[in-house]
């Protein structure tokens, strides 16, 4: 369109005008009157209100640069799932056979939805329950169920940042406290703790200095008051960061998202110089191809997907709703995308590396126990000195001369072999030994670490590392909650911000009591998995098949300059709804085949557990995947049966810098359901595609709102903003 035409100077002009229905057919300049409302209801128009609508988008908070914003997406979907939950994966689901389900679902799933959020987000200009409100309002429990998850996610989530704060706490001393079991004094005679003796230094420390565990679930045992504190200092900080708004969250973010690179870097460099190192990357990148063909690997690798990108929390869609309107979008959900998948890959490469390593010397101490089996088998005549072969040395064995030796025992003393209790000790069994988890960063890493050189401060940066991956998506998390109540209810962001965070603090102490960490594992499992796949899925159907993929297609193309591939109308219409139809069939029928349960730690037997929950438990459980869900059906009930408004019974129309805007006079939902208004043009959302805003006598507008036909709004509306190029 030339820039000098009559309808882009109208559209870029600061004035406000007002054209009459005759002015709008003939395509003519209007007078240039300083305000005119088309009022749909009769209603007088609202200055005093109208100005406040202006102010708020006016007022919205932005970002002070693009980076900061890449840093704050990057460091809410990057976070401790990268670290922990990626590796666990891989190592369980086949090393580098894993990788390939998960950049195919990466592409087909996580990209198009996590590009559809952050347009969404973007475009409309509030958190998720304006959004979906604006939507389709008898959605609106979509963004209402998210402020439930994300509110039951931080809760847990804050949690873990309080583990690591302990951990990092203590490795400021050395030895590190858990490099050696404690020594116990019964009167003159000193013994190393039975409990620690039969399980491993770290492994004693997480469960017995940490934590302090019950032996299940359903023995409380009060609460520990070292996690207590841990936890009442990760709120602090989160609340602190939340507080200050996004400009100071996006500073904070320059640090939290990029110092996890450094540490990981370094950590990779130290794994890497390791013995034994090569052997875990190996073992990574040697693919067990018949997983490939197991639908529980593609099922957990969706899963993963899933959560790694923080779909349908409504963090994605808070941080976005702070862009400008021109703001590729489409750029940064590809970058987002891929630099997720990098930290999971570079995370694993350092798992890997350092499991390795620890397997290594978790084989060699298997070598020299058995051996002293062995020698103790000679000595007693149980085993000949025949077996042996003559270049075996007893004092320098290896791991080769040991399975030598072994098999040559086990031909011989095939009748009797299973008395002698030798282990096998092959490297390979360490290696596909899964540590799940929790486990991963506090017993495993730890275990590491006390074989490094300078182990405290490798222990300080590793743990340091966790407290910024945590706040990155604990801010992400809170954003998702306090964006849109504050967008909707216009509550004060200090006071509510500083409430949420109090009242978090004070539901958290379940998790810091003995069986804290019981309650930790269930809301990981169940408080998000399904509720967030059907808001998801909801999210998904409420754009592509209500709203209009096409619709929306054409305003991603106004507001970004150029048309999305023809892939994300492919991938949002049909692809994307049907695998993410699947993954919740395949949750619900695995969470009917497998009963509910957790591992617990025996305190007697210094080893875990599995345990089924107890009734009780069985009903949180339910509860919480009920009470996350609730919004959903329960906001659709009352708007679909009128019985709360959504604001549509007191519409009116105001034309502006050539754009139709709605105005709802309803104060109630007033946040809700309008759209923002803002002094540059391509900022201020269009309510549909621009079309031809006249066909002739007797023929329907296309102007048409895509609620209209359900009666929602009740005519159809035209736009003052036409292309030149139909007119």
């Amino acid at each position: 369109m030339p820039k000098n035409s009559k309808v882009t100077q109208r559209e870029h002009s600061s004035e406000h005008v007002t054209e009459s229905v005759a002015d709008l057919l003939a395509h003519e300049e209007p007078v240039d009157y300083k305000r005119s409302v088309l009022n749909v209801t009769g209603e007088a128009w609202d200055k005093q209100k109208d100005g406040e609508e202006e102010l708020d988008a006016e007022n919205r908070p932005a970002w002070n640069s693009k980076l900061q914003y890449i840093l704050a997406q990057i460091g809410y979907s990057v976070g401790l799932g990268n670290v922990w939950r990626f590796p666990y994966l891989c190592q369980k689901n086949g090393g580098g056979a894993y990788l390939v389900p998960y950049l195919v679902l990466l592409i087909i799933i996580g990209l198009p939805l996590f590009f559809l959020e952050l347009a969404v987000g973007q475009r409309i200009r509030r958190g998720s329950i304006g959004v979906w409100n604006y939507i389709c309002p008898r959605l609106g429990g979509i963004g209402y169920a998210s402020c439930l998850v994300c509110f039951f996610v931080g809760l847990y989530y804050n949690v873990i940042i309080g583990w690591s704060i302990f951990y990092f706490f203590k490795s400021f001393q050395y030895p590190l406290p858990w490099s050696e079991c404690p020594i116990v004094r019964n009167g003159s005679v000193a013994v190393v703790e039975t409990e620690c003796e039969r399980s491993s230094a770290t492994t004693y420390f997480w469960y017995r200095e940490a934590l302090d565990i019950s032996n299940s679930i359903s023995e409380s045992g009060g609460l520990n008051w070292k996690m207590t504190l841990c936890l009442l200092v990760a709120w602090s900080l989160v609340g602190l960061a939340m507080i200050k708004g996004i400009q100071s969250s996006g500073k904070v973010m320059y640090f939290s998202s990029l110092f996890p690179y450094v540490v990981l870097v370094c950590f990779l460099v130290r794994g890497l110089l390791l013995r034994g190192a090569v052997d875990g990357i190996m073992h990574m990148f040697t693919p067990k191809l018949d997983k490939m063909l197991d639908p529980q690997v593609w099922r957990e690798a969706a899963t993963q997907v899933f959560f790694a990108l923080g779909l349908g929390f409504g963090g994605v869609i808070a941080f976005s709703s702070y862009n400008k309107q021109d703001n590729n979008c489409h750029f940064d959900a590809t970058l987002v995308s891929f630099i997720n998948f990098f930290t999971s890959v570079l995370a694993t490469l350092v798992v890997f590396a350092v499991l390795g390593f620890k397997a290594n010397i978790m084989n060699e101490k298997c070598v020299v126990e058995n051996a002293e089996k062995i020698l103790g088998y000679l000595n007693t005549n149980v085993l000949s000195h025949d077996l042996i072969p003559p270049h075996v040395n007893f004092s320098h064995l290896t791991a080769k001369d040991y399975n030598e030796m072994y098999r040559v025992i086990m031909t011989v003393k095939e009748g009797h072999f299973k008395e002698l209790g030798l282990d096998a000790c092959l490297l390979e069994d360490e290696l596909d030994k899964s540590v799940q988890g929790t486990g991963l960063a506090f017993i495993a890493f730890t275990e590491a670490m006390t074989h490094f050189p300078a182990s405290p401060f490798w222990s300080v940066m590793f743990f340091l590392m966790l407290i910024n991956l945590g706040l990155g998506s604990m801010i992400g998390t809170m954003s998702g909650i306090t964006t849109p109540i504050i967008d909707t209810f216009k509550v004060r962001k200090e006071v509510f911000t500083v409430g949420c965070c109090i009242f978090a603090f004070v539901v958290g102490l379940i998790f810091v009591q003995r069986s804290g960490n019981y309650f930790v594992t269930m809301f990981d499992d169940y408080s998000a998995t399904l509720p967030l796949t059907v808001v998801v899925i909801l999210e998904n159907i409420a754009v592509a098949w209500i709203y209009g993929t096409k619709k929306f297609m054409q305003e991603l193309t106004e507001m970004l300059g150029f048309r999305p591939y023809q892939f994300y109308y492919y991938t949002w219409k049909y692809v994307s709804p049907i695998c993410m139809a699947v993954l919740m069939t395949a949750s619900i029928i695995q969470l009917g085949v497998s009963p509910p349960g957790y591992s617990a730690w025996i305190r007697e037997e210094a080893a875990e557990k599995f345990l089924f929950y107890p009734t009780w438990a069985m009903a949180i459980l339910i509860s919480l995947i009920i009470l996350a869900s609730l919004p959903l059906p329960l906001v659709f009930i009352l708007r679909q049966f009128h019985l709360v408004s959504d604001g549509s019974n007191t519409l009116s129309v105001t034309y502006k810098k050539g754009r139709m805007m709605k105005d709802i006079s309803n104060l109630e939902d007033n946040d809700e359901t309008r759209f923002i208004l803002s002094k540059v043009p391509s900022e201020t959302p269009s309510p549909m595609p621009t079309h031809r805003s006249y066909l002739g006598p007797g023929s329907n507008s296309p102007m048409e709102m895509s609620s209209a036909p359900n009666g929602r709004y009740g005519s159809g509306y035209l736009t003052a903003g036409t292309p030149e190029s139909e007119l």
